[in-house]
């Protein structure tokens, strides 16, 4: 490996978060909160249990901030093959669109990334806490690992306020035995905010078979415009059932295709 490979925007990235994740715990543990007070009684089942869920939302980041987000195949094929794999898979009615910067045939919710120079499949955005795309394959991780950040981050939001935090005068004594740990408290308040935001709106979009890039950007994408209702939107329980399973099965072209004919078809 290069020496300058070490100090890529995701190497610095990932080191960053995964020094902030253990100096934040490594705060909690230190000053007078109620980590540290089971610690000492020898009652360690708490401890354990919240260095577990700080190294799980430290793994499921980097898995899903290392993994292939679900890039298209760059591979060129030939001419014959692709229409026959466009005759094969495709309705008629959707024609492929080929990607001016990568140059290969984009699936339906497809987009090219600049960041990562990719076409990634059911692009939803690219998240630079994680220098990787969320697409296809990797977003059911990205919301759980939300879910289970945003738990450690009001557990430990509780244990700064709650039991660790007790304010008292003068405040220069205070600022020099509390500071720290206050501002501990700052950041996981803001990254509370954030991470609960991130998560209620992803569930949001779940909820509904939609991606981020398909929410804001709806009224610029050839497949959505003029169109006056989603057409991927399965109902609640499917689309949950779909993303988090991948059942039912079937491709976003199948499915586009089918919403196109029942919305096409006189009323009886």
């Amino acid at each position: 490996m290069a020496p300058w490979a070490l100090l890529s925007p995701g190497v610095l990235v990932r080191t960053g978060h995964t020094v902030l994740t253990w100096g934040i715990t490594l705060v909690l543990f230190l000053h007078d909160t109620e980590l540290r007070q089971w610690e000492e009684q020898g009652q360690l089942l708490l401890p354990l249990t919240f260095l577990l869920l700080v190294l799980g939302s430290l793994l499921l980041y980097l898995a899903v901030s290392l993994m292939d987000p679900g890039y298209v195949n760059v591979q060129p094929q030939p001419q014959e093959a692709l229409k026959e794999e466009q005759t094969a898979m495709v309705p008629p009615a959707i024609p492929l669109r080929r990607c001016r910067y990568c140059l290969v045939l984009q699936p339906l919710r497809a987009r090219h990334c600049r960041e990562c120079r990719r076409c990634v499949r059911r692009y939803d955005h690219h998240c630079p806490w994680m220098d990787n795309c969320v697409g296809e394959r990797n977003h059911p991780l990205f919301v759980v690992y939300l879910a289970l950040h945003l738990v450690v981050l009001l557990w430990g939001l509780y244990l700064a306020w709650w039991s660790g935090l007790r304010f008292f005068q003068p405040w220069g004594l205070w600022l020099r035995s509390s500071g720290l740990l206050f501002a501990t408290f700052l950041l996981l308040s803001l990254f509370s905010l954030v991470a609960s935001l991130l998560l209620a709106s992803h569930l949001y979009l779940v909820a509904s078979n939609t991606t981020t890039w398909e929410f804001i950007s709806s009224h610029r994408i050839a497949y959505l415009r003029q169109r006056p209702s989603n057409p991927f939107d399965r109902g609640l329980t499917r689309n949950l059932a779909h993303f988090f399973c991948g059942w039912p099965s079937g491709s976003w072209e199948t499915l586009w295709a089918e919403e196109e004919e029942e919305g096409s078809s006189p009323a009886v």
